[in-house]
């Protein structure tokens, strides 16, 4: 059995920005490696933000918002994820990362798995939520596990947790650490939404007693500041009201492996993983398929682009 250093980063996007969320995401990289982690997750669209705006959809300025983000999103095979791999074969870690990926005309949501060696392996959600299709776009699906040097490694974003087909095939795929990437929670006025930060929390749990593996459960900070919007009918009412969620590690049985930050709090989750423990639990060793399109491997060193 190893120990593992893990890491789930819970912190503020550097909203609509997308060369200054690839820096704070590197940032995150270097200060997880430099604190002993073998792996570090981010939140599901870390790069460039949840749309939160998805909440005014009869706010006339919504297409400002989707225009702004696409300029904002990510290219599978682009600098900005070449460079996020570079930092991540430079400091020895693997990362798993959630961005919005731009292809042509369609944004989808894509979870990135990078390994030590810069390979990163990419997996779109297969069916956003009915709200998070007023952005994004629907694909094909697939699953996204692969075996590492740290063991077998899946990653799921958000409500992909609560499709019960979905989790049967990623527990047939016997992970040793599933990444349960979470955008944190905000909340629009007169909507009763208020159960999200327990609902994610929840699905973790379930997600890894079911599976038996540990589950790291990164989530993004989210203040009204960051998406302070003001009705224009009555400029003293904002349209948000503040929401983010905390960031967890759970072991096979469920239980915490570490004291979560405090509510809105940013910083590194740090907790200690016995990869094997699993494996054991099931009874028999996991094959070894990776699932996920690879779309680069031994990436050079990459300046980041200017965006919108």
């Amino acid at each position: 059995m190893s120990r593992i250093r893990v890491a789930a980063v819970q912190a503020e996007p550097r909203w609509l920005n997308l060369s200054a969320g690839v820096e704070q995401t590197i940032g995150y990289i270097e200060q997880a490696a430099d604190d002993g982690a073998g792996l570090v997750a981010f939140p599901e669209t870390f790069l460039p933000g949840f749309p939160w705006w998805m909440w005014l959809n009869s706010v006339d300025w919504g297409g400002e918002f989707l225009a702004r983000y696409r300029a904002n999103a990510l290219t599978a095979d682009g600098p900005e994820l070449r460079a996020i791999a570079y930092a991540a074969r430079r400091k020895g870690i693997h990362v798993s990362v959630g961005f919005a990926e731009r292809a042509g005309d369609e944004i989808f949501m894509s979870q990135a798995l990078i390994d030590t060696n810069g390979t990163i392996t990419v997996v779109r959600k297969a069916e956003p939520t009915g709200l998070e299709r007023t952005v994004f776009n629907t694909s094909d699906g697939g699953l996204l596990v692969r075996d590492t040097e740290l063991g077998r490694i899946g990653v799921l974003g958000g409500t992909d947790h609560l499709r019960a087909d979905l989790r049967a095939r990623m527990h047939e795929q016997r992970e040793q650490i599933h990444i349960a990437a979470w955008p944190g929670f905000t909340v629009y006025y007169g909507e009763d939404k208020e159960w999200g930060g327990d609902l994610d929390t929840a699905a973790s749990v379930r997600y890894a007693m079911d599976g038996s593996t540990h589950v790291i459960a990164p989530v993004a900070v989210v203040p009204v500041a960051g998406w302070e919007v003001v009705d224009a009918r009555m400029p003293d009412r904002r349209l948000l009201r503040g929401g983010g969620g905390v960031s967890r590690v759970f072991g096979p049985g469920g239980l915490e492996l570490a004291a979560p930050l405090a509510e809105g709090q940013e910083g590194l989750l740090f907790a200690d993983l016995e990869v094997g423990r699993a494996l054991r639990t099931i009874g028999e060793r996991a094959p070894r398929v990776t699932s996920g399109r690879v779309v680069r491997r031994e990436p050079v060193r990459a300046g980041i682009v200017e965006s919108a």
